[in-house]
């Protein structure tokens, strides 16, 4: 089904299974969000495999953009929490959301990060997986947002990126 596999680490309830997964590509895709798939789960697009229970998208700070992602949600999971998803916080001071839906694996969405990367700034490519194609940043853009943050896992990730398409500072 997917480009990648998923490794040990994580209990089954909280991993980020390929069903799931592409479930979820398919409902962004059907309700026009748009996005881009960067953490983890980008890492595997890019063929290298990483434990991961939550699923990381950026998106513009555009309001009509934040409904239709909480409609793609609600496509997915009976849950009244997705309305807590706000667009005046991921359009204002708070760009990042978390959210856990009532099964399966979590959401990191984002507006920004910091002042270093805008949805704007981000360099995404289409990936296939499944039938489904999914906007994934390239992998030069997930190893500079990677490479000089503070995590020691993104560190690992910014290695492990340099190592395998050949980026250097």
């Amino acid at each position: 089904m997917g480009q990648w596999s998923l490794e040990a680490g994580v209990t089954d309830e909280e991993r980020v299974d390929e069903a799931g997964l592409e479930r979820v590509f398919r409902s962004l895709q059907e309700h026009g969000v748009r996005c881009a798939v960067v953490g983890a789960v980008a890492l595997g697009l890019h063929g290298l495999a990483r434990t991961t229970a939550d699923i990381d998208l950026f998106i513009p700070a555009d309001r009509a953009n934040v409904e239709r992602l909480k409609a793609a949600l609600r496509a997915l999971y009976d849950d009244p929490c997705i309305d807590q998803i706000s667009a005046d916080d991921l359009c204002g001071d708070y760009p990042a959301v978390r959210y856990v839906p009532p099964e399966g694996f979590g959401f990191d969405i984002l507006t920004r990060l910091g002042e270093a990367f805008t949805f704007e700034d981000l360099e995404v490519e289409d990936k296939v997986y499944g039938d489904v194609v999914v906007p994934v940043v390239t992998a030069r853009t997930l190893w500079l947002m990677k490479r000089d943050t503070v995590r020691p896992r993104d560190r690992l990730d910014a290695a492990a990126l340099a190592e395998r398409f050949g980026f250097q500072e």
